[in-house]
Order: structure tokens, then sequence, then C-alpha cells
């Protein structure tokens, strides 16, 4: 999202050169760890996994969003390290950008999934049946990959024509007060609010039921990961949402300083990348800190184990 070359007044040298060093000390890793994490996760949900859930449907739909954001980032740092006239443009970069932007909204929309299914379940046990079942769960996440490849045409359509970099420069169009405002309102602030409602209520409901419970360790030890999982949420995609707002006012021209210019770019090229790590958090979050995860996961391992010495001896 940056728009190094859209003011010949302002240069923007240095936030590229150094966002280029950074870009690859956390792309690397974020890479790396991301596909073994979210790869382990589908090995654990689609082979080990006896009986599918609500929750499991919408985990195996928040790791193959995360694979898309992975497939995206070897392009990303390539392109980044092609010289900026150099002409990159036409379908495929469309489709590699586009990728981008469905991951950062599919991950929303999904996580807000799992936490209205959380909060369902524990708030309304006796409507659970009605609003809860795992057809609904695949026709949910259907909806949100249709939805967030739909809102993804503006960045594929409105790609510039000239000659621009990959992740750079997008046009003016995409940049228009009615997609940004939806971006804003729709993308982020109504589903932050649905998260921070959700996980206020578990935790709430879940404090009042460890009163006199024998199973009250538990109880607690859901609460943190509730706690942990909005903590993650709200770090990983309000500052990118507030960059976006900022790089909004640059592009309608209400702020014209060179440095404040300077600073916004750099923030939000920053703050965007930071978001990435989210795919790595959303695996350690919703398959290694529960407990259901771990335990079948654990048991997978010692029978598989168990079988290789059976086999050796």
């Amino acid at each position: 999202m940056n728009s190094s070359n859209y003011s010949q007044e302002c240069l923007f040298t240095q936030v590229d050169t150094f966002m280029m060093s950074f870009q690859f000390a956390v792309s690397i890793p974020t890479f790396i760890l991301g596909l073994i994490l979210n790869s382990l996760g589908l090995w654990v949900f689609c082979c080990c996994w006896k009986k599918w859930t609500e929750s499991s449907i919408y985990m195996v739909n928040l790791a193959l969003i995360d694979l898309l954001l992975l497939i995206s980032l070897p392009f990303k740092m390539y392109y980044s390290t092609q010289d900026r006239g150099q002409e990159q443009k036409g379908p495929w970069c469309a489709f590699i950008d586009s990728l981008y932007f469905v991951n950062i909204y599919g991950s929303i929309f999904t996580i807000v999934c799992i936490s209205v299914d959380r909060y369902i379940a524990i708030k309304h046990p006796f409507k659970a049946k009605v609003f809860r079942s795992r057809r609904k769960a695949l026709m949910v996440c259907g909806i949100i990959w249709v939805t967030v490849w739909l809102c993804s045409l503006p960045v594929f359509v409105s790609h510039p024509s000239d000659k621009v970099k990959c992740f750079h420069n997008l046009s003016d169009n995409v940049w228009s007060t009615p997609i940004i405002v939806s971006v804003e309102v729709f993308g982020f602030l109504i589903p932050m609010t649905v998260m921070v409602y959700c996980s206020a209520q578990i935790i709430l409901t879940l404090q009042n039921r460890t009163q006199g419970e024998e199973n009250w360790a538990e109880q607690v030890a859901c609460m943190r990961v509730i706690a942990v999982n909005l903590i993650v949420f709200l770090i990983s995609f309000t500052p990118a949402h507030l960059g976006i707002l900022l790089q909004f006012l640059v592009r309608q021209h209400i702020i014209v300083d060179c440095s404040m210019k300077q600073k916004i770019s750099l923030f939000i090229q920053v703050s965007m990348m930071l978001a990435n790590i989210n795919c790595c958090l959303d695996a350690i979050g919703y398959y290694f800190i529960t407990k259901e995860f771990r335990e079948k996961n654990l048991k997978n391992l010692r029978k598989t184990f168990s079988s290789a010495e059976a086999h050796s001896e």
C-alpha cells in the first residue's frame, strides 16, 4: 500500500530502503513458521480428527486463508527487489495483490465467526442446536470466501496500468471514499465490535460458572485463551487500519506535509507487515493453546511413535 510514486515533490527513498530490509527480516520467518504451523494444523484436523465440529471447520478455513498470505509473501519479497521503473503490471501482479487483501479480511471474518460460534455455545447452550451445525459452518465459510474475493475486485480491476511495482501505488479508484469507508467500517470496525462483545460475554459467563465448580481450572484457562485471542486480534489489525485511514487522508490531499507523508508511508507498511504475523499467531492461538487440540495432537503422536517402535521390534 505504499504510495511512493504519487508525489514528485516528496521522496520516499529512505522509507523504501528501510522497508526492504525490514520486510525480509519479518517475512522470511513468518513464511517458514506460518507454513509449518498451518500445515500441521491442516494435517491434524483433516487426517487425525475423527469428528468434525463447527469450530474445527472454522479453524481449517482460517488455516487455508492464512496459506494464501504465505503463498503471496515470496512474490512480494521478489517484487520488492526489482527496480521501481521496471514494468510489473498485468493480471498476475494484480492477482498477487488481491491474495494479500483476501487473507487480511478472510482472517478477520473467520476469527469473528469463531468468536461468535463460541459465544453461542457458551452463552446460549440451549439455542446452540438451532444456530450451530456443521452444514451452517460450511455455508458461512463459503460466504466468507465469496465475499472477500468480490471485495478484492477493486484491487484487481483498478490495478495501475503504468509502470509501478506490485504492492505499491494502488490507483486512486481504490483509495476512493466509498471503498475506504467500507473497508474501515465493514472490514474492521464492525468485526472488531462483534469480537470485543462476544469475547467479553464469554469471559463473564465463564467467570460466573467457575464459582463452586470442579473444572474451574479449565474454565480459567479458556478465559485466558479468549482474552489472548482478542488481544492478538486488536494488535494485529488495529494499526493496519489506522494506517489505511491516514494514507487515505494523504491521498485525499488532506495531509500534505512531506515529512508527515513519509512517516505515514512507513507506518502503514510496517503495520501491514506486522499484521502478516497473525497467520502464525492464528495457528498458535487456535491450534496449540486449546486443550482439545493439544490432547488430540499428543495422542496421535504417541500412536505414531508406538507403531514405529512395534515395527522396529
